[in-house]
């Protein structure tokens, strides 16, 4: 299978989505059912994430294979390297090279909420930028890798200026591209892409966007990954809480207005948290390419 980097060589915009491993059998083989509907939509890649610690592996890199032997989309496996020895992420990347697989997304992680005082000893990795240099040493150009980008700067990291600097030198290690956390103010992500232009990148910077369904659930999360929540989403979705289908019509709405946004402001394309579902995601990209 081909590199997302080359797709990137002669796309100016690229629409993609992320999925997660199911715990069950069963969330398995609908999941495999959600691929098919969402590759219809004619993704230009997928991306698969990594339970903490690994305990979804396996899972990561058979939905990774699957997305790229079936339906031949383009496919990320996420890796990151908490809890893991280097000797062990040498072995996973080394599986996803016999598997066919060459693109990955390098994180470090949270530790498994089993083990939430983990601390790395002198045969872990302590940063993304140690994993991304450790892809590049060992398995030379063979992966294109992305990392992750904060536009509102990392929940360890709350000083944004700092946190570019940390950015710029995931790239210097050999990532080709960046996939942003959540975000609801655009004026946050334009920021951050003035911030790292400013320090010579000139990487593509891919905004993540995680259309809102449900507005509790939405508090947690954010206050679990440290994204802000502007008063305008306040304003809009509480109200409305307890309402399903008047939460998922104004999620669309707002999921739109701030895409529209993002192309429009020059964002080289729109990287979607899909939460494993097919809705809303199927609307919006569908209005968004009308």
């Amino acid at each position: 299978m081909h590199k997302v980097t080359e797709l990137f060589a002669h796309k100016k915009l690229t629409f993609s989505f992320e999925l997660f491993p199911p715990k069950t059998e069963e969330g398995y083989l609908k999941l495999l059912n959600t691929i098919h509907v969402l590759g219809a939509l004619k993704p230009d890649f997928i991306s698969c994430t990594y339970g903490a610690g690994g305990g979804s592996r396996e899972k990561t890199l058979d939905i990774v294979e699957h997305i790229q032997n079936h339906h031949h989309i383009h496919s990320v496996a996420h890796l990151t390297c908490v809890i893991h020895t280097k000797d062990e992420i040498k072995g996973i990347l080394s599986e996803m090279k016999h598997r066919g697989i060459c693109n990955v997304l390098a994180l470090r992680g949270d530790p498994p909420k089993d083990n939430s005082n983990w601390t790395p000893g002198k045969d872990n990795f302590k940063y993304s930028w140690e994993l991304v240099a450790f892809i590049r040493e060992h398995f030379k150009d063979y992966f294109s890798i992305g990392v992750a980008g904060f536009p509102e700067g990392h929940m360890l990291c709350p000083d944004r200026d700092l946190d570019a600097q940390f950015l710029k030198n995931k790239i210097a290690k050999g990532a080709d591209y960046v996939i942003t956390q959540l975000f609801f103010n655009t004026q946050d992500y334009f920021d951050y892409v003035a911030r790292l232009k400013k320090l010579g990148i000139i990487s593509r910077i891919i905004p993540g966007i995680l259309p809102i369904t449900d507005y509790p659930a939405l508090l947690r999360f954010c206050a679990m990954c440290g994204a802000s929540i502007p008063q305008e989403v306040h304003d809009i979705f509480k109200p409305i809480a307890e309402d399903h289908e008047k939460t998922l019509g104004a999620g669309i709405d707002f999921c739109k207005k701030q895409c529209r946004k993002l192309l429009e402001g020059g964002a080289p394309g729109l990287h979607f948290y899909t939460l494993n579902k097919i809705h809303p995601v199927d609307v919006i990209i569908n209005e968004l390419r009308a």
